[in-house]
């Protein structure tokens, strides 16, 4: 048997259609899931080891999926066929455009957690705080209206008039930093977040260790000249304005609430958050 979850919005419907015309290729029994009908985890209890699980969505679907499921115990192989907005988990492990799903089961175990106003949650690319959480804020006000979000837009107009940095705790295996004027201080755990932001180019899945990228005092115009050399990790260079630390625990503290994406979800009002790597 072959699960297809899908996630009718992710993509403008996209997802959806990936999977009905897959569905229509198969020999073997298959059964299309939608997973924002009820506990889609009850529909892929019985799975085994003959069976497999084929996500169409994007990074928001993934993130749904390992925190919906045990993946620790799931017996069934799992496969992903990249159909969302932004694509950076695909991007990070393959690159390109898929024409096939490919499988992704020795991606989703051990996860990397992240810890805020008690709640847990994994994640599977990154945390974002900061002006990425804010333009994640405002794409889904847009969508809620039926508009389709520019976040290169958003992310201009917020630097220049409406988001506002702030100082910042960031404490790392223990080891305190204080900066001013922080921009951005994403967690990750995978190379890419934000529709191809590589805000840590040093950081891959396989060194089971968190980067946390922290982007500080400057001012609005030289945020605005910098951030577009995030996408090709080569803000790095501007060593005045932007510093990578490396450990298994990162905790981000903000003088004030700022909103925060966790694989590109929102999360409203944040003050802090913990990110760490299980065992």
């Amino acid at each position: 048997m072959r699960y297809l979850l899908y996630n009718p919005i992710s993509g403008h419907g996209k997802a959806e259609k990936f999977a009905r015309d897959y569905a229509l290729t198969l020999a073997e029994a298959s059964k299309l899931i939608d997973i924002t009908e009820g506990d889609f985890s009850e529909k892929i209890s019985f799975a085994d080891t003959n069976d497999s699980i084929i996500l169409f969505g994007g990074d928001g679907t993934l993130n749904s999926f390992i925190n919906t499921v045990n993946c620790e115990t799931l017996c069934a192989s799992v496969w992903y066929y990249p159909a969302g907005s932004g694509n950076d988990f695909y991007t990070d492990i393959r690159g390109g455009c898929a024409n096939e799903p490919v499988e992704i089961t020795k991606y989703i175990h051990k996860l990397p957690v992240v810890r805020y106003q008690n709640k847990e949650r994994r994640f599977i690319n990154g945390v974002g705080y900061g002006i990425d959480g804010y333009c994640c804020e405002v794409g889904d006000l847009l969508r809620a209206k039926g508009k389709t979000p520019n976040y290169t837009a958003i992310a201009i107009r917020g630097l220049l008039f409406h988001y506002h940095p702030c100082s910042a705790v960031v404490t790392v295996d223990g080891v305190e930093h204080r900066y001013e004027k922080v921009w951005l201080a994403p967690t990750m755990f995978g190379g890419h977040y934000g529709g191809g932001m590589n805000p840590a180019p040093e950081q891959t899945r396989e060194k089971r260790k968190l980067s946390v990228m922290v982007f500080h005092g400057s001012g609005k115009l030289k945020t605005l000249a910098i951030f577009p050399s995030i996408f090709e990790g080569k803000h790095t260079k501007h060593t005045k304005y932007v510093e990578i630390l490396e450990g298994n625990e990162i905790q981000v503290k903000y003088e004030r609430p700022t909103p925060m994406q966790i694989d590109g979800e929102t999360v409203l009002q944040i003050t802090e958050y913990t990110a760490y790597i299980k065992d």
